[in-house]
């Protein structure tokens, strides 16, 4: 399967400086809110699960936040992420690359998004 995983992952990046994928299927959820279904916290890790077994690098780039729902979490909006995937043994472009977009992307400094929820 690894073999599988990583030849594929290889082709893809053949043509790519990199890859940007969901870092999840879904937005975050609050803590403590899964921690009595292993399956629905494992399967919130199924974006990162085939860039391990190729053994690429990888980084989490902020991507902005869920919006308030009413009634729910009081309001709380939950981070969402962006995964950036490199070349192997590519780590210093992918740093690179991971700079450019944490520099051009007009996302809220963190701590004012999370001082509004």
């Amino acid at each position: 399967v690894r073999t599988l995983v990583q030849r594929e992952m290889g082709g893809a990046l053949a043509s790519y400086d990199a890859l940007l994928t969901p870092t999840a299927p879904t937005a975050a959820y609050r803590l403590g809110e899964k921690s009595s279904d292993p399956l629905a916290m494992y399967k919130g890790d199924l974006m990162t699960v085939n860039v391990n077994l190729a053994g690429l690098p990888a980084i989490v780039l902020p991507a902005g936040f869920t919006a308030a729902a009413e009634g729910v979490g009081g309001g709380t909006r939950l981070p969402i992420g962006l995964q950036l995937i490199g070349r192997a043994f590519g780590e210093a472009e992918l740093l690179q690359l991971a700079h450019v977009y944490e520099q051009t992307a007009a996302l809220p400094a963190l701590s004012a998004a999370w001082a509004s929820a």
